[in-house]
Parts: structure tokens; C-alpha cells; sequence
């Protein structure tokens, strides 16, 4: 194409790809151009340059980046930089810059409450007698496939979430939604991009046509169901954060645009979707499955329930009473933010030991790909960092490198660049001070929500009989190491029961046993919602536990 810019992209293991760039797309982001032609990248915050989830490697040839250029070798962040015409650039996508990569979907998880075979959606025999189950996360998308006659659970599936692309965080695409252009897209790749596709290959694995589906039961947090139903979330972005809708709601596969299958095959247009109520603009529906499929309201003793995500949402149960609260510990956990950070996927440094005398560090992965070629670090390895760092003397309690540890260090493992110092992990994988900062505010915004709950209630640590730790994060998580960095401080590890995908479970007892949908919607109106920000002592625990125990 005359005039045109000429790319051409290298990813490991895989031919070279080169494409040409219409000249009329300047001013476009590379990251948008990638993405058009099949290479997508984890533009994690919205494409406004607030992380490293889009980075490119310049082999050859020049972009621009603001008012200046960027010539090879250079890393840059492909949602900051545009083409210029009639170049010619080769650049390599880090597998870490990549969002193809199969996500850890976690469909595990533990039911502790009994449960009646009372389907919510009446079973025809020879026709419509199949039903499916969805978390609709943030980040990532689980899918049951229930056969309703039984009960059985005939496929799982999972994926990540294509809004993904509008940023990594509920609050970003709270104010991306703020157009009604971005707020139709978002609602169309939760349904269309996701939903749709997870839907079919589910029916595809147990070998059931969509048009046998009788209905769905979906669970999230209050913006994803929002964007689900093409409702404008921008109310739970602002003072005094009104959901337009908390209850449960009942609605029909055609009313969102969910279209599955072909023909005589296809899902029916009338297929009954049910959402599972909420509790709050940061309290949802997921947090309501999760406290009912626990059983954590039939416990004697007082519980908690903690899930671990961009958002924080911690339950307190005590003699029947209930008590939450939500605080935004961001998506460090998550891996953004961070110089190396990623989810959890194959090929992620997933657990970490560290050791100074002798200086060694040690590194898992998932899939157990060697640590030399991780693809990044997951949240639970970091914990680790935190733990072990400070444990051996590495990090001071401020989260900084204590010098005279880091003149133990290997000079070939030591990194310092504009004054910031970074821990060679496994090959290119490293952890800076920077990194460590951000991983303390996100830690002691958990830290404290957990503190500022239990004193509001008047209960210690101590008297907590279990500790249920819900969420994907939760299942790689080493309990230990979260106590000792002080994410779940004060509690001892045989409190502390980790029970999964806990949205996921209370979604598939909705389905299973209809009266599980009442006892969640008369839950939801039990729950008193503490408001962190009006806790007066909130701020000082934050800043408390900013420090390393």
C-alpha cells in the first residue's frame, strides 16, 4: 500500500507477521493498530498509559510517543505510541504484553450448605432440560453447564472478560461507560465476545445443542451485571454511589443481545436469565453467592468471609448478624501496576523463596515452564516476595531494600536504573522497590478493611472460628505468607479455609434449588454496609499497615 507503514511483529516460537498500515489511521494507537490485526494486548487501564501491560520491544525503525520519537532498541508502551507514515518498524511482543494466553479461570470450589433438587428452571424432558451457571468477573468469565433433570455439573469453561480492553478496573470503565458509544461496546463484548462464545464451547464439550438451554443464572459484581444489561454505571462512580438496580432481576436472552448456536440449534430468543441480587455498588452479587454457598450465616461462632480482588470485599458474620464492607486494594494483586506483573496464566512465576545467606532466590511457575522463560510474575508470588523478603532481612519494614542486604546480592542480579533498585528474579522477571510500594497500599487497603470491620464489631482476630478466602487469588495463595505479610492480619493459618470460586458455587445452588434464590434476597437485606471512608480511624490503620509486620 503506497504511503503506507509496514510492521512487522515477532513473537516467540512463531513466524515473523508483517502488515501494512492504511495511512489514514495516523494518530491511531499502536496498541489499537496490534490489535486490529490479531495481535491484542493487555491495555489493562483503559489505554491511558498508567501501566505496562501493552509494552513493545522496538527491534527496528521509529514511533512516536508524545511530541517525541522512539527509535530501536526501545521498550514502549504501545497504547502511547503511533506509526509514522512510510516507516518501516519490527518490533517484538513480550508474551507478558499478550492477552491471548489461556487465563487461570477458576471453576473450583466447596459447597457447604445442603441443598434441595428444586431446579429454577423446569426441566422438559427431550427438550429444554439444560441450564448454565456464569461468574461474570472482572477480569475473567466461568461457565457450569447443569444438566437440571440431575443436577450434575456436564462442562466448565472459562475465559477472560473481553471488556478487559476498556481497562483492568471497575472504576475505569465506570467512566469510560460515561458515552453511550463505549457503554453499547462494553455490553457487547460481556455478551457477544464472552458469554456467547464461553456458552457454546460449554454445550460443545457435553455434547448438548444451545437449544436445549432452559435458562442461566449469572452472578457479579454490581458494575459488571450494569454493563451486562446496558445500564449506565456512571451513578456507582459518584457520592453517594446509587446502584440503578440491586435486587435480583429476571430477563430473556434476547433482551441483552445473548445469541448462541445457529438455526434449529441455536439458543431461543425467550431463554430466561436470572441475576443474582446484590448488596451494594461494591458489594454484589458474587459476594452474595459466596456468603450462601459458604454457609457461613449457619455458623455458630463469628466468620469471615474475604475475597481478594480489585476491589476487597470482606463479610463479617456474628450471632446471626451481618457486616461488610468494601475497600479498592486496586489491581496490584492482579499483576497491574507493576514492572512484571501478570495474571495467573502458564508460564507465571506463581511462588518465590528468597534467601541471603547464601543469597538465592527461588522461583515457581505455572505449568512449570522454566523460571528463565516466565512469561511475568502473578500475585501470589509477590506475596511470597513480601514474605520472604522480609522474613530473611531483604526488605526493611518500609518495604525498601535494606542496603547492606542488597550489597549481598550478585552483581548480574542486582538492577539499577534512575535510582530505583529492582531484584533479578528469573531472567528478564524482576521486583523493584517501586513494585513493592504498590504492592503495600494494595495489601493495607485489606489489612485495614479486615481491622476496621472486626473493631466496628468489637471482635479480635482471635475469636474469628474460620476465615473463608474466596476468589481465584485465594486458591494460590500461600496462607502463610499472606499472615506474615500482614494481608490477613492477626489470624492464624488453621483459621483460614480456602474455598474458591465462591460466586460460581452459590450461582449453581440458585439454579439447583430455587429456593436458594429467596434466601439470597432476604441474605442481601440482612447486611449492614460499613462505609470505610466514613470510619474515622480507617486512614490511620491504612497507613499502619503500609509498613511490613
Amino acid at each position: 500500500m503506497s504511503g503506507g507503514t509496514r510492521i512487522v511483529v515477532e513473537i516467540e516460537d512463531e513466524e515473523p507477521r508483517e502488515f501494512v498500515v492504511d495511512p489514514r489511521a495516523a494518530g491511531r494507537s499502536l496498541a489499537d493498530l496490534l490489535a486490529e490485526h490479531g495481535f491484542p494486548l493487555n491495555t489493562r487501564c483503559g489505554q491511558r498509559g498508567l501501566c505496562h501491560g501493552c509494552e513493545v520491544q522496538m527491534r527496528g525503525g521509529a514511533v512516536s510517543v508524545g511530541p517525541d520519537a522512539a527509535s530501536a532498541p526501545a521498550t514502549v508502551q504501545a497504547c502511547r505510541a503511533r506509526v509514522m507514515d512510510r516507516a518501516h518498524v519490527v518490533l517484538r511482543i513480550p508474551a507478558r504484553s499478550r492477552i491471548e494466553h489461556r487465563p487461570q479461570v477458576i471453576d473450583t470450589f466447596r459447597i457447604d450448605v445442603p441443598c434441595a433438587h428444586l431446579p429454577l428452571f423446569e426441566p422438559a424432558p427431550g427438550g429444554r432440560d439444560t441450564a448454565f451457571a456464569v461468574d461474570l468477573g472482572t477480569t475473567t468469565v466461568a461457565v457450569l453447564l447443569i444438566d437440571l433433570a440431575t443436577g450434575d455439573v456436564l462442562s466448565r469453561t472459562g475465559g477472560f472478560n473481553e471488556q478487559i480492553r476498556f481497562g483492568d478496573n471497575v472504576l475505569t470503565r465506570i467512566d469510560a461507560a460515561r458515552s453511550c458509544e463505549a457503554l453499547a461496546a462494553m455490553q457487547f463484548a460481556a455478551v457477544s465476545e464472552t458469554i456467547s462464545p464461553l456458552l457454546l464451547r460449554a454445550c460443545d464439550r457435553a455434547g448438548r445443542a444451545p437449544s436445549r438451554l432452559a435458562g442461566g443464572a449469572i452472578a457479579g459484581n454490581t458494575t459488571m451485571l450494569h454493563l451486562l444489561t446496558g445500564v449506565d454505571p456512571s451513578p456507582l462512580g459518584v457520592a453517594p454511589f446509587v446502584p440503578c438496580f440491586i435486587e435480583g432481576k429476571r430477563l430473556t436472552a434476547s433482551g441483552i443481545g445473548l445469541a448462541a448456536g445457529k438455526n434449529g440449534d441455536a439458543l431461543s430468543p425467550d431463554t430466561p436469565l436470572q441475576l443474582l441480587p446484590g448488596i451494594a455498588a461494591y458489594i454484589g452479587a458474587d459476594i452474595v453467592a459466596g456468603v450462601y454457598a459458604t454457609g457461613m450465616i449457619f455458623d455458630e461462632a463469628p466468620s469471615l468471609l474475604v475475597d481478594i480482588g480489585t476491589n476487597g470485599e470482606i463479610v463479617l458474620q456474628s450471632g446471626g448478624r451481618l457486616t461488610a464492607c468494601a475497600t479498592a486494594a486496586g489491581p496490584a494483586f492482579e499483576g497491574s501496576g507493576l514492572r512484571c506483573g501478570t495474571r495467573a496464566r502458564d508460564g507465571a512465576i506463581s511462588g518465590i523463596n528468597l534467601t541471603l545467606d547464601p543469597f538465592r532466590v527461588e522461583a515457581e511457575t505455572i505449568g512449570n515452564i522454566p523460571a528463565v522463560r516466565a512469561t511475568g510474575i502473578c500475585g501470589s508470588a509477590y506475596v511470597d516476595f513480601l514474605s520472604a523478603g522480609r522474613r530473611c532481612g531483604f526488605l526493611l519494614e518500609s518495604g525498601r531494600f535494606d542496603p547492606a542486604a542488597w550489597k549481598l546480592v550478585p552483581p548480574g542480579d542486582r538492577i539499577e536504573t534512575d535510582g530505583t533498585r529492582a531484584l533479578r528474579i528469573a531472567g528478564e522477571a524482576r521486583i523493584s522497590e517501586v513494585d513493592v510500594a504498590v504492592l503495600l497500599q494494595a495489601k493495607a487497603a485489606i489489612g485495614a478493611g479486615i481491622e476496621t470491620l472486626l473493631e466496628a464489631a468489637g471482635i479480635e482476630a482471635g475469636e474469628i472460628s474460620r476465615v473463608y478466602l474466596a476468589g481465584g487469588f485465594g486458591m494460590h495463595l500461600n496462607v502463610g505468607h499472606a499472615i506474615a505479610a500482614g494481608l490477613l492480619p492477626g489470624f492464624r493459618e488453621e483459621q483460614v479455609r480456602v474455598v474458591g470460586n465462591t460466586a460460581l458455587a452459590g450461582t449453581l445452588l440458585a439454579l439447583l434449588d430455587r429456593t436458594a434464590l429467596d434466601e439470597m434476597e432476604s441474605l442481601r437485606s440482612r447486611v449492614e454496609v460499613l462505609e470505610l471512608n466514613l470510619q474515622e480511624d480507617f486512614e490511620d490503620r491504612f497507613v499502619d499497615h503500609l509498613m511490613l509486620p
